[in-house]
């Protein structure tokens, strides 16, 4: 844990409890091993996309919709969500769990490598979420910073790797060393990219808020 871990179970113990398709999509995610956002950033979600009042969301990385439907229960009556989903075997439990919840008309999933779909999309999304595999978030920003509005939020979930982060890369496994280098590369970039004001907040798995400046120049690159 980033934040100690008895401070994070008073925080959940103050949670209200999700209505009972969400509770049963948790427990299908724990026994499946399914990673879903975890419960802090519900509500943060939530808050950020009422502060926010988003006409259009993106989503890169479904899962088994669980995220989306928990924006969903915040946005905006005219808002929709688009959310795009490379892992095959989750896909049809996302629209069915989507399809449940009666957003279908709402929640639109996109199926694909998000690094093909990104540059078909059109149009800008005041809100994104992104909570995919995380050695791509350095890839993808480009083309989300095509999509972004000025004043439009931008949200990296997952981005501290449960504080293995900052440990010397001799101390991680081999296969995570090219990921948190990779990660160590976008946080740096969020800080320092002249369009983006950037926060890198310590709850859940770590995520990064970061907003397209009003007074930046239009770029689409890293």
């Amino acid at each position: 844990m980033i934040v100690n871990d008895r401070i994070v179970t008073f925080l959940h113990s103050l949670e209200q409890a999700n209505p009972p398709l969400l509770l049963e999509m948790e427990q299908f995610a724990a026994v499946h091993h399914v990673p879903i956002i975890r419960k802090e950033m519900e509500s943060f979600l939530q808050v950020m996309i009422r502060i926010s009042a988003p006409r259009r969301i993106l989503e890169v990385g479904t899962a088994i919709g669980y995220s989306a439907l928990i924006m969903a229960q915040a946005m905006p009556a005219d808002c929709e969500i688009i959310t795009i989903e490379n892992y095959e075997k989750r896909i049809s439990a996302a629209r069915e769990n989507i399809r449940r919840a009666g957003m279908d008309t709402r929640i639109t999933l996109i199926e694909g490598d998000a690094m093909k779909v990104l540059p078909e999309l059109e149009g800008t999304f005041d809100f994104i979420f992104m909570d995919a595999a995380k050695g791509q978030y350095l890839h993808f920003l480009p083309e989300i910073l095509r999509l972004m509005p000025e004043g439009g939020v931008l949200i990296s979930d997952n981005v501290l790797q449960e504080g293995d982060l900052i440990e010397s890369r001799y101390t991680v496994t081999r296969r995570n060393r090219t990921i948190y280098s990779r990660m160590r590369e976008y946080l740096y970039l969020l800080k320092h990219h002249p369009v983006l004001e950037t926060s890198i907040i310590p709850i859940g798995d770590g995520i990064t808020v970061s907003v397209r400046r009003p007074d930046g120049p239009d770029t689409e690159k890293g």
